[in-house]
């Protein structure tokens, strides 16, 4: 290169990034080999990164769990929650397009009225977010889901339970204010689909969420560098892979699962006609992501509609939920609900959604950084920080209340929509 020749533009670094790499540095082994450098590297990393929580009132956002999770959960466990599949893309294309969608506030609105009310099927909630399924919580707390039971018992929030939850779904429901909603990974045999339908009705769930992206499995590539290279210390607390072992999951007890999968890969739209008449409760379909599934799942008659990319652990496709929920939204107008999750870490990112027109909005790992750190409590702080940040960015762009939340307070100039 000449020398008088301009230099390339290098994009500045964000915080986050900076705050990534000095973490990166403050846990490498390598940081002992700088010698005296190491001491003033650590000093800083540390500075940036600061202490651990110790006490979850101290906690400014829901981030400020997660390192202190990640020093209490088992290596193997924290590498199974945090990574996505292949590259990892569609796991940070779900942060990332949330950049995306810029905010329209409208002022001089008397923000004292602010109500952060929702109603999922006509049961009132006391805000639009709720808490996602997730396999094995006992895996991140020794209470598991009765623990996240009982702080959204506190915070007036809906939970959806796994599946493979840890803790059955009738201890569950004694622990919460009221039943929660079912996600089924349905089975490939069809007399267990039905035992476990005729046991989540007859808890009392209203709702059953029939999750249609992860029917092959998936290509868990960052988790298997991750997780511990001697399988002994997994040894401890359960048998094989995390998540894998049917022994773990309460909601097969008393089911002969011999030579049973857990889940279908021969799935299609016929089980789903199958499972319409089956399900007396609300049924709705989990792991939609286009305009033409949602206009199939209107076809069958579903009850809902749940735009997810099972948090970036399914299918790599690269793509945002929060860039899909439009068009799904636009496919089924306001015939049936729709719900969405996928990389929602603050209020505004809340807000996004609701204006595109998501009924309600889910967390998964942050709810589990919360659990692992402090259990309840942990939970309890994650919920109250979500939904104090919603109630400030409605304030701040005029909506009194949820349904105040319309297409007109966001707009997406590089999508286009």
């Amino acid at each position: 290169m000449k020398e008088n020749s301009p230099k390339p533009h290098l994009p500045e670094p964000s915080p986050d990034d900076r705050r990534a790499f000095l973490k990166f540095l403050a846990g490498s082994p390598y940081l002992a080999a700088l010698g005296g450098m190491a001491g003033g590297i650590g000093a800083l990393a540390a500075d940036v990164i600061g202490d651990p929580l110790s006490d979850p009132r101290d906690a400014l956002d829901i981030m400020d769990f997660e390192e202190a999770a990640h020093r209490k959960v088992g290596a193997g466990h924290w590498a199974y929650m945090s990574s996505g599949v292949d590259d990892d893309l569609t796991l940070k294309a779900n942060r990332e397009g949330f950049k995306h969608v810029q905010l329209r506030p409208s002022r001089l609105h008397d923000a004292t009225k602010v109500d952060i009310r929702a109603e999922f099927f006509g049961t009132p909630y006391n805000s639009p977010i709720f808490l996602c399924p997730t396999g094995g919580e006992k895996s991140f707390n020794a209470d598991g889901e009765v623990a996240v039971a009982r702080a959204a018992k506190a915070r007036g929030t809906l939970q959806v339970l796994s599946s493979s939850t840890s803790s059955g779904v009738e201890e569950v429901n004694q622990a919460g204010a009221r039943p929660v909603w079912y996600q089924l990974y349905a089975p490939n045999a069809w007399a267990v689909t039905e035992k476990i339908i005729k046991r989540v009705e007859a808890s009392g769930c209203p709702v059953v969420a029939l999750t249609v992206d992860n029917t092959t499995g998936r290509n868990s590539q960052t988790y298997k560098r991750m997780r511990p290279k001697d399988s002994r210390q997994c040894a401890l607390c359960h048998e094989g892979e995390p998540g894998q072992n049917i022994k773990e999951k309460r909601m097969y007890d008393g089911i002969d699962m011999t030579g049973v999968a857990t889940q279908n890969p021969a799935m299609d739209w016929a089980f789903v006609e199958r499972l319409r008449k089956l399900v007396t409760v609300k049924l709705m379909i989990k792991g939609i992501d286009t305009r033409e599934d949602a206009r199939l799942a209107l076809e069958h008659g579903l009850d809902g509609v749940w735009v997810s990319n099972h948090g970036g652990r399914s299918t790599e496709t690269g793509r945002a939920t929060i860039e899909a929920l439009p068009e799904v939204i636009a496919e089924v107008g306001n015939r049936i609900p729709v719900f969405v999750d996928g990389g929602f870490r603050r209020g505004t990112d809340v807000f996004k959604a609701l204006a595109f027109g998501a009924k309600g909005v889910g967390i998964g790992r942050p709810m589990l950084w919360g659990l692992g750190a402090f259990g309840q409590a942990g939970v309890e702080r994650v919920l109250e920080i979500l939904q104090g940040e919603l109630k400030l960015v409605m304030g701040n762009c005029g909506t009194q209340n949820v349904a105040a939340i319309t297409r007109d307070r966001v707009t997406a100039p590089d999508w286009r929509i």
